[in-house]
């Protein structure tokens, strides 16, 4: 820790003691926020991060949109779908800072309390803290909160919690985690990250089933209404406790927020068009080339905006289901995505709006290039033979036919590959040489919007014998099949941070393989792996955590686990114009929170309307 992060930290050189499993008396730090690496942006004084108005004015309704349904208001546990917006309703220990790779400050906690190898924390909380109902937010709430995450909760959460040993309420304001196995200095930070839910409320109630009682939270804002699968409104917390705080300074200043639900993303956008609600997201390119010209938008009624932004892009690929035989041998997998073809999408589906993805941390300084350096050679070289040889001699590059304008000579290696993996052609089907089984599989997709991009593959596939059904279901089908690993190929999506931890165990872990509901949805458990997700989570500094990064990232590439897709580094946004928003974005997320109802534009735009009716 350099000496800027120990000014912001301030040593307490006494109560060192109280820190089981130190080795001696060290320096413990207390702060107003935490750091993964180096310096705090914020000194203890802020008053409000850089890209809050904190004079925005309050009020105003927004309507937002979701596609599909819901049947529950607990967003924890694997039952049911649940209501999107619930996260609203809940405050956690710590409020993260969206222009810092990954830092935290106090919510409920006021300051934090740790000792310098991070082998437990303590947090200090807010007497002010409430809950909705006016009771305090105690240390009991926590404790509970912890455990019954863990034990009830998502399967995530106990995997993500799986070095926590502990606990401790110390006294009704102050309860400290004690933490157990090997190094890890991001768990002080996730710890911060834990939802509080209220002991008093959740006691005598079963947590794992589906609910439709709106909970009871501490968030800045509370259900109001709802029409289960159709609609949920929320409404903001006038006398919200922390409605003052720094971290939340000039955010959540919409009075009211509903979210209407639709069965697809085609009638969501003529909703949106229509003005049935305020703000959406594009996520698919010949929508955002396409689809917002009409009356309205000519008329200046609704604007579309790119945002720049800093974040890494992360995967998205066609997932291998490995815990298939057909997809056990990487020779198979990169065989098929030899077949499809991201030059031809990207020009006649995408309107040339991508780049491709050609690592798991793309858009940051954390994503691999060239060859390995001698200070990746070091964590690579005791893996050899554990892991792929191209690893150590090649750069990876996806498949691709640019320059060629034809994918046949991709498909010649393709099935060169997958001669060498055993697969023969008989009567133009591939088959397997040994049990003659032909080569065949289910693409699985929860939206109609990827057939487009999905049956080009599947035409690919056809000229070299392989027989690739698509099977599109509705969303609830679709997320109990993906969280029970019953699928061959599907859609998959990893985002990361620039500061990558215990997650990556529940992305690529052996012990979330064959855990339900984990985000190992590929079905990875490699010894190699786990050993460089180790690597990634103890680093030291942040050079060394980019230096494991790199590794993990080449092994990850060229195990061919996904058929890399693309990615964009902006934000497309389309809004009617109705809003403000500050003059400075954050850098690592949109930042909606922080944008509010401007009454003059308002106003302007109801004129309009009725001018155009």
């Amino acid at each position: 820790m350099n000496m800027r992060a120990f000014r912001l930290l301030i040593p307490i050189l006494l109560g060192a003691a109280l820190w089981a499993g130190t080795a001696a008396a060290q320096d413990i730090y207390k702060g107003h926020g935490l750091a993964m690496y180096g310096d705090l942006k914020y000194g203890p004084d802020f008053t409000h991060f850089d890209y809050a108005n904190p004079d925005a004015p309050k009020g105003g309704a927004v309507k937002l949109h979701d596609i599909g349904t819901f049947d529950t208001l607990n967003p924890y546990t694997l039952k049911g779908v649940a209501a999107v917006g619930l996260g609203l309703v809940y405050d956690t220990l710590l409020a993260n800072s969206d222009d810092e790779a990954f830092s935290e400050y106090g919510l409920i906690a006021e300051s934090v309390e740790m000792p310098a190898d991070r082998s437990g924390v303590v947090f200090n909380l807010r007497k002010q803290a409430r809950w909705h109902d006016g009771k305090p937010i105690t240390a009991d709430d926590v404790v509970f909160s912890f455990k019954t995450l863990k034990e009830h909760g998502l399967p995530f959460f106990r995997f993500y919690y799986a070095n926590v040993a502990e606990a401790v309420a110390e006294n009704p304001y102050r309860v400290r985690f004690k933490f157990s196995g090997a190094e890890n200095r991001e768990l002080p930070l996730i710890i911060g990250q834990l939802p509080i839910i209220p002991k008093h409320y959740w006691e005598g109630k079963d947590f794992t089933k589906t609910t439709l009682e709106p909970p009871l939270g501490s968030g800045a804002y509370k259900i109001k209404a709802f029409e289960p699968g159709r609609s949920i409104t929320y409404e903001r917390v006038k006398d919200y406790w922390a409605k003052d705080l720094p971290v939340h300074k000039g955010e959540f200043n919409f009075d009211t927020i509903r979210y209407d639900y639709y069965r697809d993303a085609t009638v969501a956008l003529e909703a949106f068009r229509k003005g049935s609600y305020d703000f959406r997201q594009e996520n698919t390119s010949k929508e955002w080339a396409t689809g917002y010209d009409s009356p309205a938008k000519r008329a200046g009624l609704y604007k579309t905006e790119e945002i720049p932004n800093e974040i890494p892009t992360g995967m998205q690929g066609f997932a291998f289901n490995i815990r298939k035989d057909i997809f056990k041998d990487p020779r198979v997998r990169h065989a098929l995505a030899y077949a499809f073809d991201f030059e031809w999408s990207n020009e006649n589906l995408f309107y040339s709006q991508y780049a491709r993805t050609e690592s798991y941390f793309s858009n940051s300084e954390l994503a691999s290039k060239g060859l390995p350096s001698p200070e990746e050679l070091k964590i690579l070289e005791p893996l050899r033979g554990q892991i792929p040889d191209d690893v150590f001699t090649k750069e990876y590059r996806a498949p691709s036919t640019a320059g060629k304008n034809t994918i046949r000579h991709n498909l010649i290696e393709a099935t060169k590959l997958l001669r060498a993996a055993g697969w023969v052609i008989k009567d133009r089907k591939l088959v397997n040489a040994k049990t003659g089984k032909p080569f065949k599989f289910e693409f699985l997709l929860g939206t109609p919007a990827f057939e487009r991009v999905v049956l080009p593959f599947k035409s690919n596939l056809a000229r070299i014998g392989i027989d690739m059904s698509v099977r599109t279901v509705d969303s609830a089908q679709y997320q109990k099949r993906i969280e029970q690993f019953d699928f061959d190929m599907v859609v998959g999506g990893w985002g990361e941070s620039l500061s990558p931890g215990n997650e990556q165990r529940d992305f690529w872990g052996s012990g979330a393989a064959k855990r339900e509901g984990s985000r190992n949805i590929v079905g990875i458990a490699d010894p190699a792996i786990d050993k460089l997700v180790d690597l990634v989570i103890s680093a030291p500094d942040r050079q060394s955590l980019i230096t494991r990064t790199h590794a993990l990232d080449r092994v990850l590439l060229w195990n061919h686990f996904v058929i890399p897709n693309w990615h964009t580094r902006v934000f497309r946004v389309a809004y009617w114009d109705k809003f403000g928003r500050p003059k400075v974005a954050p850098k690592y997320a949109l930042g909606f929170t922080f944008w509010w109802i401007d009454p003059a534009k308002a106003a302007e735009l109801e004129r309009k309307k009725s001018g155009a009716n």
